[in-house]
């Protein structure tokens, strides 16, 4: 077992790093205080090939394997939350969703727009009364001819305004619970749809955040993802690509609370000497050390799986929960070393605090993620083998 990075790790590592550090990072506060998002940084996130990074070469992707993205992931995050979204939205939940389930069509479609930037994918599960609880869906697809009619309401969406191309999911036989759900996508330009922004978020205040509204939206039949009656599957496999870049990314906030800390401990001075001899800040940022190296092993460890197209629901899931709770935890130890420095924004540790705590909810809840631990491990739970699985690593040009 090897635990070096690849050139091609270290590669997307440094090109990931200084887009953050020179490009995002001396604009972030202000954007943070704003509550703007900056078209600017998808359009040169798209530029540097980070949009592509684990989409086919023959669709215009780099090619690289899943490990890479979670390298990406945990960079972007290291800077600002807002970052990591888009590539856990435009990659993880869209773009791969399409990889795995789109039929040749589809993917020639779509994934070429995506792969460059041109298109930024979004996608549409959550509702103002169905989060965890996917059942609970009141969206509906009525087939006619040629089309499907969409209505219902979607909530908590990034890249609400931004994306061009949604993964949606809603009811086409609601008698049929979890089986009569389906998956579809959806254009912007499709007659019906309109989204809106949420504004007053507690963090990732950078990023895009609101909803959508299908209103009679006509969706061609063609855009049907899957068959009818897969769309539950669909989700789930989705979710299992968007976790493991939402835990990469808490990987990311760990080490910048990390650094944060470490910085400010050998300056601060109490008592006549840094803060950093103190034991409890060592302890503290021991924790950290722990935290860090932990999360990435199991983030590591998923992306490993997933290289080989091995099932990865369980692991993927435990790497979540752990590093989006140690993300957490890490933040609030970070404004604790700082003081009454870090209630304030004078330093960026309020804002990891802030961004910190979506993770643990968002994309399955901490809570849920621990459940399903408990499920596993007591013979509760097992996987099911799907139709179609997320291509192995590297990928073979005539089977993608």
């Amino acid at each position: 077992m090897d635990f070096a990075l690849s050139e091609d790790h270290l590669m997307v590592q440094e090109i990931a790093r200084k887009f953050g550090e020179t490009e995002v990072a001396p604009k972030i506060q202000e954007l943070d205080e704003a509550g703007t998002w900056d078209d600017e940084f998808i359009r040169r996130m798209g530029e540097l090939g980070l949009l592509g990074i684990s989409f086919p070469e023959k669709y215009g992707g780099l090619g690289l394997d899943y490990i890479s993205l979670a390298v990406a992931c945990e960079e972007l995050e290291r800077i600002d939350t807002s970052l990591r979204v888009v590539l856990s939205v435009h990659i993880g939940l869209c773009g791969l969703g399409i990889l795995q389930w789109g039929n040749s069509d589809q993917k020639d479609r779509y994934l070429p727009g995506l792969a460059s930037g041109r298109l930024i994918g979004g996608y549409g599960l959550t509702e103002p009364n169905a989060g965890t609880d996917v059942a609970a869906l009141e969206a509906t697809a009525e087939r006619d001819g040629d089309h499907y009619i969409l209505n219902g309401e979607k909530i908590w969406i990034s890249l609400s305004d931004v994306a061009d191309v949604f993964l949606a999911f809603a009811y086409t036989d609601r008698s049929k619970g979890h089986s009569g759900i389906s998956a579809f996508i959806v254009e912007r330009g499709f007659p019906g749809f309109a989204s809106s922004p949420i504004h007053g978020k507690m963090g990732v205040r950078a990023g895009n955040t609101g909803g959508f509204t299908m209103t009679d939206c006509r969706v061609p039949a063609e855009n049907l993802l899957g068959n009818e009656g897969e769309g539950f599957k669909i989700a789930m496999s989705c979710l299992d690509n968007g976790r493991f870049t939402v835990a990469a990314g808490a990987v990311g906030l760990i080490q910048a609370s990390l650094d944060a800390s470490v910085k400010y401990a050998n300056e601060r001075e109490t008592f006549g000497t840094s803060i950093g001899h103190h034991q409890l800040v060592q302890r503290m940022i021991a924790h950290m050390v722990q935290r860090v190296e932990a999360g990435r092993l199991l983030v590591h460890r998923a992306g490993w799986l997933k290289n080989k197209g091995e099932r990865n629901t369980r692991e993927t899931a435990l790497a979540k929960w752990y590093a989006t709770q140690a993300s957490f935890d890490s933040a609030a130890d970070a404004i604790q070393i700082h003081g009454a420095y870090g209630y304030s924004n004078e330093y960026p540790v309020e804002r990891y605090l802030r961004n910190s705590k979506g993770a643990v909810i968002y994309e399955g809840t901490r809570e849920i993620m621990e459940v399903l631990q408990g499920q596993y491990a007591l013979g509760q739970r097992k996987d099911k083998p799907v139709r179609r699985k997320l291509p192995a690593w590297p990928f073979n040009e005539d089977e993608v």
